[in-house]
Order: structure tokens, then C-alpha cells, then sequence
């Protein structure tokens, strides 16, 4: 009886009252009449989702969680040297380095780079190490940069050899390895054609590998021109999150994929493993993961004082064949699979994500935008946009921690970083990732296609300007380096000046 009275009194409602009208007899004022849907919940039923909106959803959600895992560990690789004060100090060559106790054989390969090579050669041979030597390579086709080179044998002829690269197609492997017959050193280092070098390097990697027993020390490798372009900026950067801290994290996890420059390797190291892979576009790379597959000790050390200075790619079209490069070199290492000899499971895990990661990265860049265009434009239910968005806040993360790092590569390199380079290192995030998309599917189509020719990266020096102190330690090495330079020159020249 309870249930027909109900029924009839919600029958029996009239319509809502109205401002200024009378009230109806035998209506409830403000009271109306309701289609309350089962369930009694006051809502109109939402329409099932279609299997395209599932699917849609769906892939939103798994592309979001993805992003944001990838964001957080790029975040935690970026910030591992500066975990402690004791962390950071660890990476650091030693300040009291030990006596010399080995023989170096220095490689520089060069291919038209008659522009800056003669004045590398001239600044290797200022090291303060008693016991080096340096090979130049260069090609039988480049008489230009073959000039340069002998002339720079000929002011340090104790010092400096000349090998000549008559292989075809050229690439810089296959000169190292052709050089490496020549080598007479203990421990070989690997160098570029533009490189600016610590006048006491050689004296500090000594040290390091007599402090570790390493088979390999791989140096700091920092470019310097970062008011050059937009893009300068953020490849600066790049690198200086990558020798300060990210190498720390892999070498510590024993699993590093190499530099290609101011990298040293122990002579027997090399001739475990033939040198250097003639045919991948990631030699140094290609190396490291061979070396870790085989349990080498690698030990990485980052000095401010003690970085190699480089420049970035003059052109924007360089720029993009060297990022290629190193994708598509990165493909030939993955699908090589050396790294599947890695001892853990960690390790592979490590490897494999190491080893996708620019095209992680450019997918990230990538789907960031296209989640926030899918949420502006594509009626998509709140809770799904909601993690969308979450992403978005490690990727600010990241960006707070560039502009931090910025600010602190000023500092240390007494840089003056003005107001303007903020305001381009973050206009120029999302540009610069849909660039690295970009290079990431070039190398794709490159490698799918076979395209295996070596983009070289001209150089032009923009690096070179009067190098200012650097906020370091204090080296020991610092004070004998004027007596050796000294008493290397008296030998030259028979003791006059």
C-alpha cells in the first residue's frame, strides 16, 4: 500500500513553481516531477563505451603510464651524481694523482678537418705525461687536411706519427683499427679532429686506472657554444647531464655504452676485441656494450677543469645526419645482440632500454603534445584525461632540473648565461623533441633500407675561444706542468728559446 501511495503522489506532482505565478491546487510548491533512473541516483545513464573507445582509452592510459616511467627515470639517471656530497666527489679524478706508470698511444682520426685538426695536434702535444704518443690519420683522398697534419708531425716529430687511410668506404673505425697496427702504447686513447684537451689529462687517466685497475676510463667530453643556435643550447645540455652523471649510473650498473672521444682502453682490452666494429655507426657504443658483456671494469671521471671541449653541429641539417648516425647505431647494436651475453637480467633489462631510448624519447617528446590536443579537442571522460595529464608533471621536472643545470654549466665554466637562454632552453623543448622524432625515424627508414654510409659532422671551431678558468680542485699536476712543457721544449729546439 506504501508503494501504490508513493506512486500516486509522484503522478500527482504538478509542474515546477514559477515566480509570480499562483500556486496550483493541489500541487506541492517547488516540488516537480523527476524520471529517477534505477538505482536512484539522480543521473542520466551513461552510454557503454564502443570497442573503438575502449581500445582508444585504453592505449591513452598505457601511453600515459609509459611516459611518465620513462620521464621519471630520465629524471633519476639525470640527478644520480648528485644523490650525496660524497656521490659527487666519487665521480672526480683524484687530486693528488699517482706518478706515471704507463705508455699512451693517442688516436685521432680526421676527415676534412684541415680547419681545426693541426691545432688539436698542437694542444695533445702539450701534455704533461712523460710517455705518449700520438697518431694522426687521415685519409689518401683529403691532401688538404694530409698538409695540416704533417706539418703538425713536423713541429712535434718526437711525438707525432702519421698513419694514411687508403680503405674504402672510409668511416672512423676502420681508420682506428688500421692505426691501432701502429700503436706502441699500453693504453690507448681515442680523440677527435676538433678536440680541446686538459693539458694534464693524460697524467689524471694514469692515475685513475693505477687507483681502479680499470680496463677502461672514459673522460668528460663537454660541448661549449651554447648561444650558437636554440638547438646548441639544448645539445649542451645533453651532454652535460650525460658525462656528469648519467655514464656514472650505467658504469655503476655494468653496463655503459661508450664515448667516442676521451675514452681510454687498456692495449689488451683492444686485441680481446678486435678493435673496433668497421661496420657499425656506433663503434664506441658497439665497444662498450662488448666490453661490459664480458664483466671489464669501466670507471667514468668528470672533472669540470678536465673535460675535452667540442662544439656542436654548426648546421640544424648536421645536426640531424649526427643524431641519425647514432640511432641508426644504435639499431645495429640492438639487433646485434652482444648484449644479450650480459651476465643479469638487470643488466639486459638495462641494455635493451638503453639502447631503444631514443626512440622512447622521441615517441615521448611526441605524445605529450598529441594527449593534451586529444583532451582540448576529443570529448574523452575526465577520469581518462586526468592521467593523461600525468606526464606532464615529470616532464616540468625535467625542465626545472635543465634550467637549474643550465644555470650551474655557467658557473662552472664561468659562462654568463643571461635571461634570453632561459627563455629559449624552454621555448625550444617540445622543437627539439619533435627533432629528435625526426632523427629517430630517419635512422628507422636508413636501417630498414640498408643505408649504411657514414653522414660525417663538419667542424668549423666555434668552440675555440680563449678558455676561461673553471671552478674546480686544485691539482697537483698544475704546478709541474710549466717545468714538463719546459723541459719538452729545450728537447725540441736543443735548449733554445
Amino acid at each position: 500500500m506504501t508503494t501504490t501511495l508513493s506512486a500516486a503522489l509522484v503522478t500527482a506532482a504538478g509542474p515546477l513553481l514559477q515566480p509570480g505565478s499562483p500556486a496550483t491546487s493541489g500541487t506541492v510548491p517547488n516540488r516537480g516531477t523527476t524520471n529517477v533512473p534505477t538505482g536512484g541516483s539522480g543521473q542520466l545513464p551513461h552510454a557503454a563505451w564502443s570497442l573503438g573507445e575502449w581500445i582508444g582509452y585504453s592505449a591513452l592510459i598505457v601511453v600515459s603510464v609509459l611516459l611518465t616511467l620513462v620521464a621519471l627515470s630520465t629524471l633519476w639517471w639525470m640527478l644520480h651524481a648528485w644523490r650525496s656530497r660524497d656521490a659527487l666527489k666519487a665521480t672526480r679524478f683524484s687530486e693528488t694523482p699517482r706518478p706515471a706508470a704507463h705508455r699512451f698511444t693517442l688516436l685521432v682520426p680526421g676527415r676534412h678537418e684541415q680547419d681545426v685538426m693541426g691545432q688539436t695536434l698542437d694542444m695533445l702535444a702539450t701534455q704533461d705525461h712523460p710517455d705518449f704518443e700520438i697518431i694522426a690519420i687521415v685519409g689518401e683522398d683529403d691532401p688538404e687536411t694530409d698538409a695540416v697534419v704533417r706539418a703538425a708531425a713536423a713541429r712535434h716529430p718526437e711525438l707525432i706519427r702519421v698513419v694514411v687511410d687508403d680503405t674504402a668506404p672510409k668511416n672512423k673505425p676502420k681508420a682506428m683499427n688500421l692505426a691501432l697496427q701502429y700503436a706502441t702504447g699500453d693504453i690507448v686513447g681515442v680523440f677527435d679532429a676538433e678536440d680541446e684537451v686538459y693539458p694534464h689529462l693524460l697524467t689524471l687517466v694514469d692515475s685513475r686506472f693505477q687507483e681502479t685497475g680499470a680496463d677502461v676510463v672514459q673522460g668528460g667530453v663537454q660541448l661549449m657554444n651554447f648561444k650558437s643556435s636554440w638547438w646548441s643550447l639544448r645539445n649542451v645540455l645533453e651532454y652535460y647531464f650525460w658525462f656528469r652523471s648519467r655514464l656514472h649510473f650505467h658504469a655503476e650498473s655494468k653496463f655503459i655504452p661508450l664515448g667516442g672521444n676521451t675514452v681510454f682502453v687498456t692495449r689488451e682490452r683492444l686485441e680481446w676485441s678486435n678493435g673496433w666494429d668497421a661496420h657499425c655507426l656506433a663503434e664506441d657504443c658497439e665497444l662498450g656494450v662488448r666490453l661490459s658483456a664480458d664483466n671489464a671494469k669501466v670507471v667514468v671521471a668528470y672533472s669540470p677543469e678536465a673535460v675535452t671541449r667540442e662544439e656542436t653541429p654548426p648546421t640544424f641539417a648536421s645536426l640531424l645526419k649526427q643524431r641519425t648516425r647514432w640511432n641508426q647505431g644504435f639499431l645495429q647494436v640492438l639487433g646485434k645482440g652482444e648484449w644479450k651475453k650480459l651476465p643479469t637480467r638487470k643488466q639486459r633489462f638495462f641494455a635493451r632500454y638503453l639502447l631503444t631510448m631514443p626512440f622512447i624519447q622521441a615517441a615521448t617528446g611526441l605524445l605529450i603534445p598529441l594527449s593534451v590536443l586529444m583532451i582540448a579537442f576529443v570529448k574523452v571522460p575526465t577520469s581518462i584525461a586526468l592521467i593523461s595529464f600525468i606526464p606532464l608533471a615529470p616532464t616540468l621536472m625535467l625542465l626545472a632540473v635543465e634550467i637549474v643545470g643550465l644555470g650551474e654549466f655557467g658557473r662552472l665554466y664561468k659562462e654568463k648565461v643571461r635571461v634570453r637562454d632561459y627563455v629559449k632552453l624552454v621555448l625550444g623543448l617540445i622543437p627539439y623533441q619533435v627533432f629528435l622524432a625526426a632523427a629517430a625515424v630517419r635512422a628507422v627508414v636508413r636501417h630498414v633500407q640498408g643505408q649504411n654510409g657514414w653522414e660525417k659532422t663538419e667542424h668549423t671551431g666555434q668552440h675555440r675561444t680563449p678558455a676561461p678558468e673553471v671552478v674546480g680542485f686544485p691539482s697537483a699536476v698544475t704546478e709541474t706542468a710549466t717545468e714538463s712543457a719546459d723541459a719538452r721544449e729545450l728537447q725540441t729546439t736543443g735548449g733554445t728559446r
